[in-house]
C-alpha cells in the first residue's frame, strides 16, 4: 500500500485590483484617519466616511461639500496636501494624502 502525503498549501490568493478587491490605503482629514480606495475622488472617501460638508463659503461661513459631482460648481473646493482651492469630486485620492477643511478662499495660509 502506498503512502499518500498532503499536498503543500498553498499560500491564499491575492486579486489583482477589481471592483470586488480594491486596494485599500489611508488619507488624513482634519487629523482624523480615514480609509479610502483605490480609484476614489477625494470627495468619494469622504462621503464612505460619513463626511458631507468640508468647506465654508467666503461670506456667510456656510458649509459646502459636494453638489455637482463633476466638477462645474466648485463648492467641493478642499485644501489637500497645502494646496487650497482643490476640485474635491475631480481628485483622486492618494495614500497619505492631508485634507483639510476650507475656510472661505481658502488663502490664509498662503498669506503668512
Amino acid at each position: 500500500m502506498q503512502s499518500r502525503t498532503r499536498p503543500p498549501e498553498r499560500p491564499p490568493r491575492t486579486h489583482p485590483p477589481t471592483p470586488e478587491h480594491p486596494v485599500s490605503y489611508k488619507l488624513t482629514f482634519d487629523g482624523r484617519e480615514l480609509p479610502a480606495q483605490e480609484g476614489q475622488s477625494v470627495a468619494a472617501a469622504l462621503w464612505s466616511a460619513g463626511i458631507l460638508a468640508w468647506r465654508t463659503t467666503r461670506t456667510n461661513g456656510a458649509p459646502r461639500g459636494a453638489f455637482c459631482g463633476i466638477g462645474q460648481c466648485y463648492d467641493c473646493l478642499v485644501t489637500v496636501n497645502g494646496r487650497p482651492n482643490q476640485r474635491a469630486c475631480l481628485l483622486p485620492a492618494r495614500p497619505g494624502d492631508t485634507v483639510t477643511t476650507q475656510e472661505g478662499t481658502g488663502r490664509a495660509a498662503l498669506e503668512d
